[in-house]
């Protein structure tokens, strides 16, 4: 299928599949254990629904957001992906260029495959950097460091990666880092002559394999609140926490002197049994939204979700899954599709809603049932989306 024919990010996940071998796939569809959180992600915006307003003039829309100071083409984000090489050659450059050129934030992973300085370099400016605190606090300071040299405006800490998770189809598949076509997976590897040509083997063929990361199986279990501490003395910038799921860790991020937090189930691939992002954002929203800036992700699919994430308090919605399916269908270009129709259908839904803004956007757009005042803090008309 070529991208011009691609019509919504399922059509891309559907390419997505096809190009990648299953060893890949898998690690990046599945979730932890039987997935009960990886599908209650997509169904808990399924079940929120939309209250339209008519014969509003929404002739001029705009979807631009400010966070920060800085203003934002659209309220979408493309949140860290751990080993994104796996899915295109050197594919956080290309996802870093998708979101330079459409002027949305990009966190790079701590587990990417390209160096932070050659990806600022290459993609024409430093993006956030994600951190995944190590044990030794020199190596730690170092990494700080090199994102402050590199210019990164944010830092964002994952934290709720203490152990790894159980994962139990990459067991099966034999998968791990540095990646290994093993018996079992040679005749599939050789049904994608594509990847197989254009990322495996340049990764392994190069003297420097990039798909060798010595911290993917660090433990952190060690990590408390006075690692943020440090860690919020060691940087000077926006610093997130990611991985916030209950109201009272959203009020400890506040006063550790976070500069907001992202409200996070891991893509449901850490504790399964959680609520999905949405399902606790209210509640936290409620808590800390005046003073926090709040981003969520997880289960995104289509513009409808992240205007329903937007009108639940969210500040910004930020991609996993659904940037990678681009990007493994067709590297930059398939980024690039994916994030023109999102912001296609956030466009539609802006005006069926009969809102002429994102800044607009609050609960007075969904049903009742999903937007208790108990729960849900009003968002009074023209609220600017801003730390």
């Amino acid at each position: 299928m070529r991208l011009s024919k691609v019509l919504n990010v399922d059509d891309l996940r559907a390419m997505a599949r096809r190009r990648l071998p299953k060893i890949v796939y898998d690690y990046l569809e599945g979730g932890s254990e039987d997935q009960l959180t990886l599908a209650a992600n997509p169904e808990a915006f399924e079940n929120i629904k939309f209250a339209p307003r008519t014969l509003v003039d929404v002739s001029h829309r705009s979807q631009k957001v400010t966070l920060f100071g800085r203003v934002y083409e659209c309220p979408i984000g493309i949140a860290p992906i751990g080993a994104a090489g796996l899915f295109w050659r050197e594919g956080d450059i290309a996802l870093a260029r998708a979101a330079r050129s459409a002027n949305i934030p990009f966190v790079l992973s701590t587990h990417s495959f390209v160096p932070l300085e050659r990806l600022a370099w290459e993609a024409g400016g430093p993006p956030w950097f994600q951190l995944y605190m190590p044990r030794e606090r020199e190596l730690a300071r170092e990494m700080v460091r090199r994102a402050a040299d590199t210019g990164c405006e944010a830092l964002v800490l994952t934290t709720d990666v203490p152990v790894g998770a159980n994962r139990e189809y990459n067991e099966r598949n034999g998968f791990g880092l540095p990646l290994r076509i093993g018996p079992g997976q040679v005749l599939d590897a050789l049904r994608h002559p594509r990847w197989l040509c254009g990322v495996f083997a340049p990764a392994w063929l190069s003297r420097r394999n990039p798909m060798k990361l010595s911290e993917w199986a660090t433990r952190r279990d060690h990590m408390s609140w006075s690692d943020f501490a440090w860690l919020r003395e060691a940087w000077p910038r926006k610093l997130f926490v990611k991985g916030v799921l209950a109201v009272e860790d959203a009020q400890l991020a506040l006063e550790h002197g976070a500069d907001g937090i992202f409200v996070s189930n891991h893509g449901g691939r850490q504790l399964d049994g959680v609520p999905s992002a949405v399902e606790v954002l209210p509640q936290i929203v409620a808590a800390v939204g005046e003073r926090l800036t709040i981003v969520v992700d997880g289960g995104v699919r289509r513009g409808s979700d992240i205007v329903k994430a937007l009108a639940l308090g969210a500040d910004m919605v930020f991609l996993g899954r659904a940037a990678i399916y681009g990007l493994a269908a067709c590297g930059e270009a398939g980024v690039r599709r994916a994030l023109q129709l999102l912001r296609a259908e956030i466009d539609r839904v802006l005006a069926l809603l009969g809102c002429p803004s994102i800044e607009d956007v609050g609960p007075q757009y969904l049903r009742a049932a999903h937007k208790d005042s108990a729960v849900v803090r009003p968002l009074p008309v023209g609220r600017v989306r801003t730390a």
